[in-house]
C-alpha cells in the first residue's frame, strides 16, 4: 500500500510540474490563455496585475469545496495535493519564453498539458481549477473528461478577448483542441484492440488454432449467406494488435478464401482484457 501511494504521489507531482512548465514557458509568455484556472490566472494577471499563483490559490480553495461534496473524500485528498502544489510550483518556475515561435510553442505546450492532465485523471486526481468540473460531469452525466474540459475551458478562452488580441484568442482555441485530442488519445488510443469477424467453411480448425495458439476466446454467431442460403457460423474474435498477424496467418493457413472483416475498437472490458492481463 505504501509503494502504491508513493507511486501515485510521484505521478501527481510530475503532472503538476509539467502543467506549470507549460503555463510559464510555453503558453503564458505568448499570452495564450488556453482555458482552465491557469488560463484565467494569465488573463487576470495581465488585467489586474495580480500574481497568477495567488489567483490559483484562491480559485483552488473554492474548487476544493466542490470536490469534497461532489466527488468524495479520495478525490478530494488527491485534489488537495495537486491544488496545493500547482500554485507553489508555478511560483518557483521562471516565466521564460522557451520557444519564440508562437505556433510551435502553443502546439508543444498544449500536447504536454493534455498528457499532464491525463496523468492526473488516471490517478483520480486533479490540479484543481477547471479540471474538477469535468470529473463531476464524468461522474454524474458520463461525459468524457476530454469533452468536459473542452466545455469549461471554452468559457475562459472567450474571456481572453477582454485582455488579449484576436490572434491570442484563436491560438487559445487551437490549444484547447490539441489538449483535448492528446487526452482523448491517451484515454482511448493506447488501448485499441482488433475485433475480427471470420466466415469460413473451416471454422472448426480456425477456432481450434485461435484458442490454442493465440489463447483468445472465440464467439460463434449463426449466419446464413443471402446468395447460396448456406448456414455456417461466423467467428468473432477480439484481440490485441500484436496478435492480429498471428490470426491472419491462421486463417490463411486453413482457408485463403475466408471472408474477414476487421475493425479497430477503442476499449474492451471483460475477462482477459480489463480483469486479467491475458496475452494482449
Amino acid at each position: 500500500m505504501g509503494k502504491k501511494w508513493i507511486k501515485k504521489i510521484a505521478s501527481i507531482v510530475v503532472a503538476i510540474v509539467l502543467i506549470s512548465v507549460c503555463v510559464n514557458m510555453f503558453l503564458g509568455p505568448h499570452n495564450i490563455a488556453a482555458g482552465g484556472l491557469t488560463g484565467l490566472a494569465i488573463i487576470l494577471e495581465n488585467a489586474l496585475n495580480v500574481n497568477r499563483s495567488t489567483i490559483i490559490y484562491i480559485g483552488n480553495g473554492l474548487v476544493l469545496v466542490l470536490t469534497f461534496f461532489f466527488l468524495g473524500k479520495e478525490i478530494f485528498f488527491n485534489t488537495v495535493i495537486g491544488a496545493g502544489l500547482l500554485p507553489f510550483v508555478i511560483s518557483i518556475i521562471p516565466q521564460y519564453m522557451l520557444i519564440t515561435d508562437t505556433m510551435l510553442s502553443m502546439v508543444v505546450g498544449s500536447a504536454i498539458f493534455g498528457i499532464a492532465v491525463s496523468i492526473l485523471y488516471y490517478n483520480n486526481a486533479s490540479s484543481g481549477g477547471t479540471a474538477v468540473p469535468p470529473l463531476i460531469l464524468k461522474k454524474y452525466f458520463n461525459i468524457s473528461p476530454s469533452i468536459g474540459l473542452f466545455l469549461t475551458d471554452g468559457i475562459v478562452v472567450i474571456l481572453s478577448l477582454w485582455v488579449f488580441s484576436v490572434d491570442s484568442f484563436f491560438f487559445a482555441i487551437t490549444s484547447i483542441f490539441i489538449t483535448s485530442a492528446a487526452m482523448n488519445y491517451i484515454e482511448n488510443g493506447t488501448n485499441k484492440k482488433k475485433m475480427v469477424y471470420i466466415i469460413s467453411h473451416y471454422h472448426d480448425q480456425i477456432t481450434h488454432d485461435i484458442l490454442n495458439d493465440i489463447g483468445r476466446g472465440v464467439t460463434l454467431i449463426p449466419s446464413t449467406g443471402a446468395f447460396d442460403k448456406q448456414e455456417k457460423p461466423m467467428l468473432m474474435v477480439t484481440l490485441g494488435a500484436k496478435d492480429y498477424q498471428k490470426l491472419v496467418a491462421i486463417v490463411d493457413n486453413h482457408d485463403k478464401e475466408a471472408f474477414m472483416i476487421t475493425d479497430t475498437v477503442s476499449d474492451v472490458h471483460g475477462k482477459g482484457f480489463s480483469y486479467e492481463s491475458g496475452s494482449v
